[in-house]
């Protein structure tokens, strides 16, 4: 009878002592059956640690949330990532697919005096609800009695728009652009230069030069966003002439004009135009301006339009809770789909047309028509139609 004070241990020792006394037979029997034993679990281990690095290795090729955009296809376009990656910075999705976001930007970030002074300016520049108006020029675009001037001059002559004049705010990308903003007095300059480029010529439409100068703009505007200002976004190739507060709406985050307003506001197959849009500062606006400006990175050599396309129907923006509205060409026109009727148009859009040139042509005509209409008295504007002469060499 075995020994019940040494315990558990000395037991097998002792077993395995008798096994080296017993016959030869017995025991070469045994130690087979011990080696094999310690063999399946060395094979079984191993086997476990091939399972575990095989699945640390797949989990690790899946981190690129890049991967997961499509490389076409607009309205079913996949997930930006797996559901399984899916961890939002609020608690619920997307998270991944803005990591790498701020460490790849924060390199490129403005320095504290530059931020400042953007600040300054956008304080200056705010209306009381800290909204702001901003365009983007370079010295193409404000050469003597071109864009920059047409647009100017559409405030002027607007109805009731003279006063948001001081409410705008240029975005400079060159110096030339800086200095001859500066000489017109009514509006704020702000000097946004990127070192090692220059966007001071004419950016052909989907040149190089042309997709940089609109992804900066899309970061600048996410940067506004994120100091607490709402803006009214206008390309200077759009003239003013009337208030557009009336037309938006008030329960929206972010509203876009159309090329071609084809379903009601809320319909996401309409064809949205980045010219002109009006956005709220939120969590919910400034996530998604940065998830805008990362799919450039998914989607090479397409301009902001074309991936905005491509991400609205994205579960992202769903996710992130954003609201999107879609104006009406109606009030918010342009020369793919001009606004029928006078007594309603706020904006018109030099869209649809690729050249300073062409644009100013069609933008300046477009200006005459206005003020032929607001030359006739009230009874003539409501009884003779009026129409656009425009677009002539555009669209």
């Amino acid at each position: 009878m075995a020994n019940l004070e040494g315990g558990g241990i000395n037991n097998n020792l002792d077993d395995e002592e008798k096994l080296l006394n017993e016959p030869s037979g017995i025991h070469h029997h045994h130690h087979q059956q011990i080696i094999s034993l310690r063999h399946v679990v060395k094979v079984f281990l191993l086997f476990i640690g091939i399972t575990l690095s095989s699945l640390l290795l797949y989990h690790s090729s899946n981190k690129n949330p890049l991967q997961f955009f499509p490389n076409h296809s607009y309205k079913h376009a996949p997930s930006f990532v797996s559901d399984s990656n899916y961890v939002n910075t609020n608690g619920s999705a997307a998270g991944n697919l803005l990591h790498g976001y701020n460490s790849r930007t924060a390199n490129v970030s403005k320095d504290k005096k530059q931020k400042s002074k953007l600040e300054e300016v956008l304080e200056k520049a705010a209306m009381g609800d800290k909204t702001v108006i901003i365009t983007t020029l370079n010295a193409a675009w404000t050469e003597p009695n071109s864009i920059f001037d047409v647009f100017l001059k559409s405030f002027r002559v607007g109805n009731q728009t003279t006063s948001l004049l001081k409410h705008v705010l240029v975005a400079c990308l060159d110096q030339t652009a800086y200095s001859r903003c500066l000489e017109k007095k009514q509006v704020h300059c702000y000097a946004l230069t990127t070192k090692d480029v220059d966007f001071s010529g004419e950016a052909h439409f989907m040149s190089d030069d042309y997709l940089k100068m609109m992804w900066r703009r899309i970061d600048f505007l996410r940067n506004v966003l994120e100091m607490g200002y709402n803006f009214i976004f206008t390309d200077a190739d759009i003239l003013w002439f009337r208030q557009p507060f009336a037309h938006f709406y008030p329960d929206a985050d972010f509203q876009i004009a159309c090329d071609h307003y084809w379903f009601d506001s809320t319909n996401l197959d309409n064809s949205p135009n980045g010219g002109f849009n009006y956005v709220k500062s939120n969590e919910r606006t400034i996530q998604f301006y940065k998830f805008w400006y990362k799919a450039r990175e998914a989607y090479p050599g397409k301009h902001d339009q074309d991936v905005l396309n491509m991400i609205k129907y994205n579960p992202f923006i769903k996710d992130i809770g954003l609201k999107i509205r879609f104006l009406d060409t109606a009030f918010f026109g342009g020369f793919c789909e001009p606004s029928k009727d006078l007594n309603l148009v706020c904006t018109m859009h030099a869209n649809c047309c690729i050249g300073i040139g062409n644009k100013m042509h069609d933008l300046t005509m477009a200006l005459d028509d206005w003020e032929k209409y607001i030359a006739l008295n009230g009874d003539e504007k409501m009884l003779r139609p009026q129409t656009w002469t425009v677009p002539r060499i555009c669209g």
